[in-house]
């Protein structure tokens, strides 16, 4: 039986980029190895969202994960739903 083009999909290794704190500020964090440190976490998300684009560019499926967030995203304009 043939491999349809979501097992394929799959079966791709995923790079998981976490923005986390570090070192009295915030990094990337890849693989174990800390890039991009700034001592403001949106310079650090921003940074992992480059470094994102560029790995999805090229064909390498990512996933970014900032700690401290809820896995939600509001766009800019509008407000979050009240809790």
């Amino acid at each position: 039986m043939a491999e349809s083009p979501s097992m394929k999909r799959s079966a791709l290794v995923r790079i998981i980029l976490t923005v986390s704190p570090h070192e009295d500020g915030w990094a990337v964090e890849r693989d174990g190895a800390y890039s991009d440190h700034s001592s403001h976490k949106e310079e650090a998300k921003a940074s992992a969202t480059k470094q994102a684009r560029r790995l999805i560019d090229s064909g390498t499926p990512c996933q970014v994960i900032v700690a401290g967030d809820v896995g939600y995203f509001v766009r800019p304009g509008h407000q979050a739903a009240a809790r």
